[in-house]
């Protein structure tokens, strides 16, 4: 009996989720990549799959019309959207081979996408300024959840959290005393724990923040504002729909990261030790921060150079 693609599927998941260990919101990515992929390709099997299959899809995907917020139609997918469901669909195909299900992973013969990043992924000094003045004043007049804001965004800040890892941490991660914040290898996309020094500002906040949520018995840092639990990811989208349209900032989270990549090269040109205080496993991971470098930062490198100190 020849199993469906659905029930391959399964199997993957299975597999990536209880022997590989990946993390939930990977998980995630994987069916909803799968999921977009048969509801738009129904009726495929293992033999009727090739490469022709997937450019269909990602032709359709780009082609297609879809509508976003109030009723406005929009074709056409960014490059950055085809190279993530490249990635996601061919890591099962790629399964697949390995298991011999297929013959050859149809991704063989395609080229991955190399999506532009010339739009600015950090945030700037203003704009940073703007949405903690608009945590400051848009609270409700809970000053529990003001200093629980100030600690979530000044994590995101001064550490290059991820938004899993911020969402998961909890009270035991944070050594107050020696002024440590870890982040455990099961929270983490690479799967090891790592060690952050915590930033002089962020620990006063975080001192104030501790002492004001006594009562909660939750192990999770970020707390929820309706019960005694953690925050959910509804509750952090709430928040952050909330600051984008209080601070006029369209910001979304993953923004904090480059700004704290950018921000450390920019003090310390050190990317080995920026590696390791964002938890890639490769440095390779680590240079794809370097494309967001503001030009004017890169200036003064190219006024030190003159014919007289050419090599």
């Amino acid at each position: 009996m020849h199993k469906s693609l659905e029930q391959l599927f399964d199997e993957f998941l299975y597999e990536a989720e209880y022997v590989r260990k990946l993390r939930l919101e990977t998980l995630l990515g994987y069916t909803g990549a799968f999921k977009l992929f048969t509801k738009i390709m129904p009726g495929l099997t293992c033999k009727t799959i090739t490469s022709q299959t997937l450019t269909d899809f990602f032709k359709i995907i780009q082609e297609r019309k879809r509508v976003v917020g109030k009723g406005i139609i929009k074709t056409g997918v960014k490059k950055s959207t085809i190279a993530t469901y490249w990635n996601k669909l061919n890591a099962f195909f790629k399964w697949m081979a390995v298991k011999h299900y297929i013959e050859v992973n149809p991704f063989a013969t395609l080229k991955h996408p190399s999506p532009s990043y010339e739009d600015k992924k950090f945030l700037k000094k203003e704009e940073i300024e703007k949405i903690i003045t608009a945590i400051h004043t848009h609270h409700d007049n809970n000053l529990l959840i003001l200093k629980r804001n100030l600690v979530l965004f000044y994590l995101l800040l001064f550490c290059g959290l991820r938004r899993e890892e911020l969402m998961l941490l909890q009270i035991r991660d944070v050594d107050i005393e020696h002024k440590i914040l870890t982040v455990r290898g099961d929270t983490s996309k690479s799967g090891r724990s790592r060690q952050l020094p915590l930033h002089s500002q962020l620990l006063l906040y975080l001192k104030d923040y501790l002492n004001e949520r006594k009562k909660y018995t939750t192990p999770y840092l970020i707390i929820s504002s309706q019960r005694d639990e953690k925050l959910t990811y509804d509750g952090l989208k709430h928040l952050v729909d909330k600051l984008r349209y209080c601070s006029g900032i369209p910001f979304h989270l993953h923004q904090f990261r480059h700004t704290f990549a950018i921000n450390f090269l920019n003090t310390n040109n050190n990317i080995a030790k920026l590696r390791q205080l964002l938890g890639h496993k490769s440095i390779s991971m680590t240079m794809v921060y370097l494309r967001c470098l503001p030009v004017d930062e890169l200036r003064s490198d190219i006024e030190c150079m003159s014919l007289d100190n050419l090599i």
